[in-house]
């Protein structure tokens, strides 16, 4: 079993960066595949970008791409997601997800992670 633990979101200006983590405890960081996700309020959860257990095979949304920045290490079980250039429409609760992957495969569906972190807000002011 694993268990997700986000932080480092908050209230920024538009135009500014912010940085998420997420630190996981349980079995082998370097078997799962890691992914972060986003809701805002009255929409979807949607895809934000996903990392291999390879570190070097990443995957964005493409309103990420340009932007936002997913990387991992696996001596702090931990996972980051690096957001610059924020605007109002990043205002979102993100989310933190794992799956185990014997492959260095990203996964984009919510389906296709098993583990979910408990999310952190994230709001962007205009």
């Amino acid at each position: 079993q694993v268990q997700l633990v986000e932080s480092g979101g908050g209230l920024v200006r538009a135009g500014t960066s912010l940085e998420l983590s997420c630190t996981a405890s349980g079995p082998v960081f370097d078997s799962y595949t890691m992914g972060w996700f986003r809701q805002a309020p009255g929409q979807d959860r949607e895809f934000v970008a996903s990392i291999a257990r390879d570190v070097d095979t990443t995957d964005y949304a493409e309103s990420a791409k340009g932007r936002f920045s997913i990387s991992r290490d696996s001596a702090k079980s931990t996972v980051w997601l690096r957001m610059n250039n924020l605007t109002p429409g990043d205002t979102a609760v993100y989310f933190c997800a794992a799956r185990i992957s014997i492959f260095a495969r990203t996964f984009t569906l919510q389906t296709e992670y098993d583990y979910w972190g408990q999310g952190t807000q994230v709001t962007v002011s205009s």
